[in-house]
């Protein structure tokens, strides 16, 4: 990528001045310019395409600039104090973030590993823009791996698949997600992933009418509603095909859903409008209706899901949205950071939209074993959720394999407190069992209860389990 393209693509969608980026790509180019990668080629070409990479996710000129220079620190001899007088501290504190995560090195599976991840965290805490341009950073080590050993290609596919892959999208850039998990998929797993690639190919040759057959009689019916809409057609990544095939024990023949088409309109109230339409006209898969604009993914995420009958007899999955949401489901966190740039008022809620990942990060410092901050960390990542009821009609989102202390504590800190008991569905039940999507449940608290040490080992979500080590230490019966 040239200088001019990068800039042309960045001010498609922003007005912000130019010439720190272009000041960051001659510095860089010049800092770099007698290194090379392991493919022989000039090392700024990485540079360039971290850049392009974020300018792809509509990031801020001090993003893109920081993601141009994001080796300088690390890699060549320029001091800290000369990067900052060159380019202030908002993208000296970016560069210094991004240097912080590669000195870290996450090859082995222990103690280490988890301390690590914890520092990384801790580090980038201050600004997600510092995992954005990691991320970037990873996705395009990914699509070079080639031209490393094959001991080091499985390394690193083993830590992007376990750890980058779901925090990209635990921060809803589900696009970077998927491109991140098939290049490790192809990398763990070379046959599994050559067969599945052909199988998808030829599925998709063969059902490619159906899907045009499909998306007419969407457009057909939809045409006569007066609703803005646009459809498009959505394959599933190889890797989540494959996730769903050793989960359900089925060959990739018996899978269903991998094919699906989302339906993009102007507001909420026509999301409901098409999904009544659709439903009119297609048979619905019993089962298969998920609210996401209601409850809202804990990454933002927001959409319509179902499942309908398509006059050959597949199923194909649907998803509406409107065009925010969309954007959001594409870039996550990312889409938001475009707001801070000019327009202040278009997003007023952003601080709130990031609550829960500040709150998320509060939580994993509070941890002080690296072990238990490690599993804290990849269950709070997890983002199959459940749906639970409270008595009174509210719906809590949980990940799946929350416990009934889990719900008391997302309630409130005192409900969790001094929970001593729960009902399921109007039956007792006991605090460690494993919650279901569409669960009632109703917290029995008592005033002079209080937390136990065992509750440690109940809870899976930070969250509690941050109020419950608080509560100890207070009382004198945890050690950190």
């Amino acid at each position: 990528m040239e200088l001019e393209e990068l800039l042309k693509k960045f001010k498609e969608y922003s007005a912000q001045d130019t010439t720190v980026l272009e000041y960051a790509w001659s510095y860089s180019s010049e800092a770099h310019n007698e290194q090379h990668r392991a493919s022989g080629e000039m090392y700024f070409v990485h540079c360039a395409a971290v850049a392009e990479i974020l300018v792809d996710y509509k990031m801020d000129q001090e993003t893109v600039a920081a993601g141009l220079l994001h080796d300088v620190l690390e890699d060549t001899k320029i001091s800290p104090e000369t990067f900052g007088k060159e380019f202030g501290s908002e993208i000296l504190n970016l560069v210094t973030g991004v240097t912080k995560i590669e000195t870290l090195r996450f090859s082995s599976r222990d103690e280490a590993q988890a301390e690590n991840w914890r520092k990384m965290i801790l580090a980038t805490a201050k600004d997600i823009r510092v995992i954005v341009i990691k991320l970037a950073d990873r996705l395009h080590n990914m699509r070079t791996l080639n031209f490393l050993p094959r001991e080091k290609q499985l390394e690193i596919s083993h830590e992007t698949i376990s750890l980058y892959a779901p925090l990209a999208q635990r921060l809803g850039i589900f696009q970077l997600k998927s491109e991140l998990e098939d290049l490790s998929f192809k990398y763990l797993f070379p046959d599994e992933y050559q067969s599945l690639l052909t199988k998808v190919q030829l599925r998709y040759a063969m059902r490619e009418k159906l899907l045009q057959d499909f998306k007419l009689a969407v457009e057909t019916h939809l045409g006569g509603t007066q609703i803005p809409h646009r459809v498009l057609s959505r394959a599933k990544n190889l890797y989540s095909i494959y996730r769903k095939m050793l989960r359900q024990e089925k060959p990739f023949e018996e899978i269903q859903d991998a094919l699906g088409v989302r339906i993009i309109t102007d507001s909420i109230v026509n999301c409901y409008a098409l999904l009544g339409t659709v439903h009119s006209v297609f048979k619905p898969v019993a089962g298969s209706f998920t609210d996401y604009i209601a409850v809202p993914k804990m990454n933002l995420y927001q959409s319509l899901h179902t499942s309908v009958m398509a006059a050959s007899g597949e199923i194909i999955e649907i998803q509406i949205r409107t065009e925010d949401m969309h954007r959001t489901s594409e870039y996550g966190i990312a889409a938001h950071w475009r707001y801070k740039m000019g327009d202040k008022g278009a997003d007023r809620h952003l601080d709130e939209k990031l609550n829960w990942l500040r709150q998320w990060m509060e939580w994993l410092q509070d941890l002080s074993s690296p072990r238990e901050f490690i599993e804290s960390f990849k269950t709070d990542l997890e983002l199959d959720q459940i749906f639970i009821f409270t008595p009174k009609g509210e719906v809590k989102p949980l990940p799946e394999g929350a416990t009934p202390l889990d719900f008391a504590y997302m309630i409130h800190t005192d409900i969790g407190n001094t929970c001593i008991g729960a009902k399921v569905n109007n039956k007792m039940s006991r605090l460690d069992h494993p919650l279901k999507s569409g669960d009632l449940c109703e917290i029995i608290t008592r005033r002079s209860s209080a937390p136990k040490k065992d509750w440690l080992g109940i809870v899976k979500t930070a969250g509690a389990r941050s109020h419950i080590r608080k509560y100890l230490r207070e009382h004198g019966q945890l050690q950190d």
